[in-house]
């Protein structure tokens, strides 16, 4: 899909309308739960109850990233110390049994929960439903001439790579695959990749 064609502009000006129209109805639906497990999160343990983070967006345009707190407060500060344990491709950082996971982040975490305030992300036009996945700074840093093509698109809750539950941490491969998407999208790929996502959520519940 060529980024100025008219078919590309209707494209984008009705997916920024869909993400707004369901990341409200969403919000609204899901406002007790929010209520619940900001509760939940201060009980278990101290800190603030959202976690905001600096990723890079559409243009390389900088932005807070929101997530429910699933960690220790100063998770970020002792992950220098956990570097030795990361099981990713660099730059990507990656344990899979966190040491600075807290017990209800756990839950959080399994059940995809924590990603809820991302909802307000999509509100704010930072991400769309649909998207390759924000970046860090120093991810973005490490990008080569050709990967700088993912951030010309905004980026997204879920992905393909998401939907697919591809376990893999090659960072290489994570987006080749986002650069695919870019090239091949339309409303029916960004259907088929939400509805993937639901599947493999609740696979993981079920499995769990």
């Amino acid at each position: 899909m060529t980024g100025g064609t008219p078919r590309s502009r209707i494209y984008r000006r009705v997916k920024r309308g869909i993400d707004f129209l369901v990341a409200a109805v969403l919000l609204i639906v899901f406002l007790p739960l929010l209520v619940v497990i900001a509760v939940l999160i201060r009980i278990d343990s101290p800190g603030e109850v959202l976690f905001r983070q600096a990723r890079v967006g559409k243009g390389g345009k900088t932005f807070n990233f929101y997530k429910f707190r699933s960690m220790i407060r100063d998770a970020e500060r002792q992950k220098e110390k956990l570097r030795d344990l990361n099981e990713a491709e660099e730059p990507l950082f990656k344990i899979r049994a966190d040491p600075r996971i807290t017990r209800f982040g756990k839950i959080l975490r399994r059940t995809s929960l924590d990603e809820l305030p991302q909802l307000i992300n999509v509100l704010k036009g930072e991400l769309s439903l649909v998207g390759p996945r924000p970046h860090l700074p120093e991810e973005v840093a490490m990008y080569s001439e050709e990967q700088m093509e993912r951030l010309s698109v905004t980026p997204g809750i879920t992905c393909q790579w998401q939907a697919d539950n591809r376990l893999s941490t090659k960072f290489d491969a994570w987006i080749e695959s986002d650069l695919e998407y870019i090239r091949n999208r339309s409303f029916g790929v960004d259907m088929g990749i939400l509805l993937k996502t639901v599947h493999t959520v609740f696979s993981r519940r079920n499995a769990s």
